[in-house]
Parts: structure tokens; sequence; C-alpha cells
């Protein structure tokens, strides 16, 4: 049974059933991308051609071994012999072609032997060609044999050797290139891709963000980014060098006998179609492993971002069950991950395999029968030498190997296909929070904050703000008091723009704030919330965020004035003290003294305050108060509290109940 509350997963785009065309759209904009930088994967793919010619020729190399230097010839007798054969044959046809038309012309061939005579012609013409191509093909090289081979049997394999040896490295250092190449584009387009995450997760409106959380930023940040580099590298790399070394072979193979290698390929539409079964198996489990990837983190993250709450209420059997749960689904999914992922090597073994069996079969029935033909379909223009079927098996072989790398070629699409369907919609996902392509800009200070009819629902369901018409002027200092739920804390997020009115607008000097730049509003406003955020850095790492170019003078005035001095100089390291995740070093009043801090420090014309006193004991509080005193003139301060000595600060009160807000001034509320 799964606890109450266990989540294993998020819904990722494109769950259920889409089209291929779907399923591929967003991994061939990641092509796409990639694509940008065309000078190294044309490098890489010009490394790749090279891989796949000297596989071939590796193979290839071995002919003149076992032809011709093995039985004692030299390559140029070799050579020259077949020039002497294919001229001899050629004459010899020629004879016998103008024979049999000579007895077709005068009727001397009874009727039964003509269409003998008419078949023997074409076939003999058919040949020619043949002969024509090799004759052509061994005059051309019988100067470089003489000029550039020695003549020596032994010598010849010593050299065909060392140049086999040679085009190994070779081909290796061409690997190497490609790869690195690749690897280095796909990183780049992992790393833009991350930095993109990463930018889309601060400009989102806090309502998208909240749909994918912390934990699914960083589970896009680092799995699914992973994902994709490694598709990129697959289709530039792998589905470039292996299909082209399966060329390079079939090639080889087609110029022995392209009769023989179709033969030899007839398992390839079955084992075509098995794979394109399997892709679909492996697609929707990575789909699965990267939903519970999200889901883990998700679960992790919750557990350990809260494990005070977690230990203070022996909720920790609950948790390690959750985990484990999580973690034993994620192990179950990669394990049929991983059986579809090794049932992909046999099936395209299956392929090579096939291939080299068809291949030892027919071929070694034709070399012992000395035949060209077998059930009736010809396989081979002359009989096959022992040779000839022997490097034919070789380059069958040479082409089987990557084949069966392919399955791994396809793992790694699959792959790369989900992690784009998930990036590229959460990149594509818009901020509600949109700004004009020219927006205002208006002088500071401001004069005044105006709630025009503002209604709000965070849901679009339950109204928290309704109608909402009020104003602050500059330098006012307002308390927005009321009940818990009340639409306090919304009306500080419409203000710093947090989010947008369900209705009517929240003006800035008669301006809606949707008219400015983002930027321009927040510089405005300094904010303090109940809860407080601190990075993992140092106290002067944390103050100096409200404005990054403050001194340090600056810095250490500002925490006077939040009286966190005096426990900043107290500790070893003073301001270069590290306060850990969140502030977790430090206690609750010394966390919010340092945002007030950072807040001072930004020197803001709006100061917000969300109960930023509230863990503060009350000599602290008395002290802050009497700073806050000095600090807020010529400034508009916003303050959410219930404390009375925060009350006395404020010249009105903004009365949040139901939805509704109502404005009085500060000293008919205390006196009521």
């Amino acid at each position: 049974m799964v606890p109450t509350g266990v989540s294993h997963g998020f819904l990722l785009p494109g769950d259920g059933s889409e089209s291929n065309a779907y399923r591929m759209k967003y991994f061939l904009r990641a092509l796409r991308d990639a694509s940008k930088s065309w000078p190294l994967l044309l490098a890489a793919f010009l490394c790749s051609a090279g891989v796949a010619g000297l596989w071939g020729a590796n193979i290839a190399a071995l002919f003149p071994i076992i032809e011709v230097t093995l039985n004692g010839e030299s390559l140029q007798d070799w050579n020259q012999q077949r020039i002497d054969d294919a001229q001899t044959r050629l004459t010899d046809h020629a004879a016998e072609i103008d024979r049999l038309r000579e007895q077709l012309a005068d009727g001397s061939l009874p009727e039964g032997e003509r269409a003998v005579a008419r078949t023997r012609i074409d076939t003999l013409t058919l040949n020619d060609k043949g002969d024509a191509a090799i004759l052509s093909s061994a005059e051309w090289l019988q100067p470089w044999l003489m000029n550039y081979l020695p003549r020596d049997p032994f010598q010849t394999v010593l050299l065909v050797v060392v140049l086999i040896v040679f085009s190994t490295f070779l081909k290796h250092c061409f690997l190497l290139a490609s790869t690195m190449l690749v690897s280095f584009v796909a990183m780049g387009i992992s790393r833009d891709l991350r930095t993109k995450i990463f930018n889309k997760a601060l400009e989102l409106d806090r309502a998208q963000f909240m749909k994918q959380g912390s934990a699914g930023f960083m589970a896009q940040v680092t799995h699914t980014a992973e994902m994709l580099a490694s598709g990129i590298t697959t289709v530039y790399g792998g589905a470039v060098t292996e299909p082209l070394k399966i060329i390079a072979c079939l090639t080889g193979a087609f110029c022995i006998s392209w009769q023989l290698t179709l033969a030899c390929l007839t398992m390839a539409p079955v084992v075509g179609f098995l794979m394109v079964w399997l892709n679909r198996k492996m697609r929707n489990v990575s789909k699965n492993i990267l939903s519970q990837a999200l889901g883990f983190h998700h679960i992790m993250l919750e557990a350990l971002n809260n494990v005070l709450t977690v230990q203070a209420y022996t909720m920790e059997p609950f948790e390690r069950e959750r985990f484990r749960q999580s973690t034993d689904h994620m192990m179950r999914i990669g394990l049929r991950h991983n059986f579809y992922r090794a049932l992909a090597n046999p099936i395209t073994e299956i392929l090579g395999i096939g291939m080299v069996a068809t291949s030892i079969a027919v071929g070694a029935w034709l070399v012992i029968n000395q035949e060209t033909q077998i059930f009736g379909l010809t396989m081979t223009d002359r009989p096959m030498t022992v040779p000839g079927i022997m490097v034919f098996f070789g380059m069958l072989i040479g082409a089987a190997d990557p084949v069966r790398k392919l399955s791994g070629v396809i793992t790694g699409i699959n792959v790369g296909m989900v992690g784009a369907q998930t990036l590229y919609p959460l990149l594509d996902t818009p901020s509600r929070l949109r700004e004009k392509p020219t927006p205002q800009r208006l002088p500071s200070p401001h004069k005044e904050i105006r709630f025009a009819d503002v209604s709000f629902s965070y849901d679009g369901i339950d109204t928290v703000l309704k109608d909402v018409n009020v104003s602050i002027n500059f330098g006012e200092r307002v308390a927005i008091v009321g009940p818990n739920g009340g639409g306090k804390s919304t009306l500080i997020n419409l203000i710093c723009r947090f989010y947008d009115p369900s209705a009517g607008d929240v003006l800035l000097d008669g301006v809606p704030l949707t008219e400015l730049a983002v930027e321009d509003l927040r510089r405005r406003i300094a904010i303090v919330t109940q809860q407080t955020e601190l990075f993992n850095e140092t106290i002067l790492y944390n103050i100096r965020y409200g404005r990054w170019d403050a001194t340090d003078e600056e810095i250490e005035a500002a925490a006077k004035k939040a009286r966190a001095h005096d426990f900043i100089a107290d500790f070893p390291d003073g301001y270069k003290t590290k306060v850990g995740p969140n502030g977790f070093r430090l206690s609750g009043g010394q966390r919010q003294r340092i945002a007030l801090a950072r807040a001072f420090l930004r020197d803001a014309e709006i100061l917000v305050l969300d109960e930023a006193t509230s863990q503060i004991d009350a000599a602290s509080e008395e002290l802050i108060h009497e700073a806050l005193a000095r600090y807020v003139e010529n400034r508009t301060v916003i303050m959410i509290t219930h404390r009375p000595s925060t009350l006395a600060l404020a010249d009105s009160i903004l009365q949040v109940e139901h939805g509704s807000v109502t404005k009085r001034p500060a000293a008919t509320y205390r006196a009521a």
C-alpha cells in the first residue's frame, strides 16, 4: 500500500497517444539547435565518413593477401593476368557473337536452336559489360601497382599488414575526433538548455513556477537535459558513423555480387518490423523513467527541506517508506528499460547472423559446385573463388557489427526524444507576467500606489480579493491587518507584481503595473518576509544581495540599522561567516535581522514588511523599531503585522476581511 500523499511522478507533456510527427517535433528542434554548430558537425561527419571508408578498406585489404600473395604471385602479375583474361574473353565473346548472328541471319540454325542462340548472345553481351569494367579498372590500376608496390609477394604482405595497422590507427583517430566534436556540440546544447531552464524558472510567475516546483526544475536541469544531450550525441555520432560503416561494407559486398548480397538481406524487413515495435516500447519506458525521476526529486527534496517537521512529528518511518516505494518503482521501470534495451541486441544480431549464415550456405554451394545460379536464380556472373567468397563473408561480418550497435543508437534516440518532448514545452511556457515591448518609465520617487476595482483569484474559482479600491500615497506608512487567509499577502504580491489581478488594475502614479518594466518596478521595492530566505553563503554575501555594488562600509551600516552588527561581530569569522542552507546556522531572529539589513541596504522607496519582526525578541524589536522610525522617512512603508508595537509606526490601516479592503486612519483603529 502506498501511504497517503505519496506521489510517484509528474505528468509529462505528450502523455497518452501521440502521432510520430508530434513525438519527433521537439527532438528535431533540438537537432536544429545543434545544427547551428554546423562547422563542427560537418567535421564530425567527415571523420565518420573516414571511419566508414577505412572500416571497409581494412576488410577489402585482405583480398590481395588471400587471392594473390599467398599463392606466390605478385599483385602486378595477378593484375596483368586479369587484363589478359578479360581481353581474351572479350575477343572470344566477340567472335562467338558474330558467328551466332551470322547463323541467325542466314537461317542455318533450326527453329528450336534460334531462341537458344539469342539467349546466348544476350548472356555474352552482359558478360562483356562486366569484363569491360574489369579491364578498365585493371588497366587503370596497373601503373599504380608497378610504381608503388613491391613485386615480391612476401614484401607485399608486409606492406598490406602495415597499411592495415596504420589505417586502423587512423580510423580510431577519426572516431575519437568525431566523438569529441559531437560531444562538444551536445554538451553545449545541454549547457544552453540548462541555462534556459534556469532562466525560465526565474522569469515565470509564481503560479507557473509552482506547477513544476523546485524539484521539477532541478530534475529538468540535471536528468532531462542529460537525456537530450545523449540523444543528440547518438544522432550526430552513432546514427551517422554506424550506418556509414554498414553502407561501406554492403557496397563492397555488392561489388562482389549484388544478387548474393540481396539474398542475404532477406531477413531485414522482419528485423525492421521488430525494431519499430521495440522502439515504441523503449520510448514509453523512457517517459516513465523521466516521470519517476521527477517524482523521486520531489519526494527527496520535500522531506529534506522539511526535515525539522519530519523529525518533530516522528514521521521518519513514513518518509522512509515514501522514498523506498519511489525508488522501488523507479527500479522496476529501470529494469523494464534495461530488458527492452538488452532485447535490441539479439534482434539486431539476428539480422547480422542471418546475413552471414545465408552467405555461408549459398556461397559455399556456389564455390563447391562452381555454379553461378541457385534455385534458378543467378547469384554471380561467373563462378566464385574461395578468396572471393571469403572477402564477401568479411564484408558481411563487417556490416553485422555496426548493425548490432544500432540497437544502442535506437535507445539513445528514444531517450533524446523523451528529453526534448519534456524540455521544449517547458521552455515554450510563457510567463503570465508579460511585459510590453516598450514599457513606460516613471520618475522616482513615485507619488501613489492605487488599487482600482481589483479582484483576484489564484485558481479561478475562489476569489481572494474582490473590487478593491484603495490608494497609498508616497511616504505613507500603512499597516495591513486582518485574519489569516483574508488576502493580506495577496495585496503585497500584487504590489510587487508577483501576480497580475484577475480584474481591475494596480496603478503606480496612474500607470498600470502591466505597462511598466518588471525590473523598474521591483528596483523600487525592498521586501522582508516572515519566512526569511538566505543563501548558503556568507553573511556579507546575503546582505550585499540587496545592492550588489554596495561597499563593505555600507553593508556594515545597514547591519547596524537592523541591529545585526553586534551578533555578527561575535562570530569568529564576522561578516565572512557561512550561514548554511537557508541560514540554518543562525537563529530565527538573526535570520530576520540579516534580511532587514539586506532591505535597508537596498535603500528602496517602497519597503514591504510581512511580519518582519515576528521572530525577534522584544528588546531587539524595540531597537529595530527605532531604526525603522528613522529609515522610513520619505519612503512608502507597507507592513503586514499583528503586533501593537509595529502598528504604532503606521499612519493608516488597511483592514482586509473576506476579500474586501477598507482603509482607516491608524489613530482610529488603535482607539477602537
